[in-house]
């Protein structure tokens, strides 16, 4: 018997940590359309072909902090999943990858067309819930 035992998940822990799986994998579909089919999946979302044109622009360097952003969070929901502790850095990471993508964007580039304020809190609030939801089961013991 291990002298000390890890916590047991409770089914909380487990409803946030496929809550937060679910929430990441549609970020994952937005940047791999994104990539992929850019002008029909841009235009189902109702973006004008100005904003398609400045998304297919997008400087490589930015691209890669949004992937940041995406791919860190998923990873972050399989290390939430797998109660490790790695958990919290991936999900700062990809905290660190949203903040430069849209902060770029708002500040230096300036879209054509603004994202909904709604969703670009969401996504924010989201992502904050789940780094400090990781750090506090980690503290916990739960996530080793």
């Amino acid at each position: 018997m291990p002298l000390n035992p890890r916590p047991r998940a409770t089914v909380s822990f487990w409803f946030v940590a496929v809550l937060s799986l679910l929430w990441n994998l549609f970020g994952c579909y937005d940047y791999l359309m994104s990539k992929l089919s850019p002008e029909s999946y841009f235009a189902s979302m109702g973006m004008n072909a100005e904003s398609v044109a400045y998304m297919a622009a997008l400087p490589g360097w930015l691209t890669a902090f949004w992937a940041l952003g995406v791919w860190g969070s998923l990873a972050g929901s399989l290390l939430l999943l797998a109660r490790s502790r790695l958990a919290v850095p991936a999900f700062a990471l990809s905290l660190a990858g949203l903040a430069v993508s849209q902060l770029t964007q708002e500040f230096w580039l300036h879209p054509p067309q603004a994202g909904p304020i709604g969703l670009i809190l969401m996504v924010w609030s989201a992502l904050v819930f789940f780094l400090i939801y990781a750090r506090s089961m980690a503290a916990r013991g739960v996530l080793r």
